[in-house]
């Protein structure tokens, strides 16, 4: 009974983290915005989940490994899609633009 204890809370702990997980990513799929996250962030998630791998498929199987992948799947999902998604930056033809002379700009404040 020992040792079904640790594979139980190992269960339950892996259920719980990846359903904190879900609504996330549902939202992102769902919307595309990831303007709130930062790449420099899901990189690192990325490369920490990548060194982190070599220890936890070194381990027996059981819920460890799901949860990793489950991390490594979803830390993967969220670079994807913040480099797919992004906002492409425009720059918009010089002859486009309308150049205003700072004395009209000061005319049109006095008023």
């Amino acid at each position: 009974m020992d040792a079904t204890l640790p594979i139980v809370a190992g269960m339950v702990s892996t259920a719980v983290f990846a359903s904190s997980v879900l609504p996330m990513l549902c939202k992102a799929a769902r919307t595309r915005d990831l303007s709130s996250y930062s790449l420099g962030n899901i990189t690192l998630a990325n490369v920490g989940n990548a060194v982190h791998s070599v220890y936890v498929f070194h381990l027996p199987a059981g819920p460890i490994w799901f949860l990793h992948t489950f991390y490594v799947v979803s830390s993967a999902l969220m670079l994807y899609w913040y480099l797919r998604y992004r906002p492409v930056c425009r720059i918009r033809p010089l002859a486009a633009t309308t150049v205003v002379p700072m004395a009209a700009v000061a005319r049109e404040s006095q008023w």
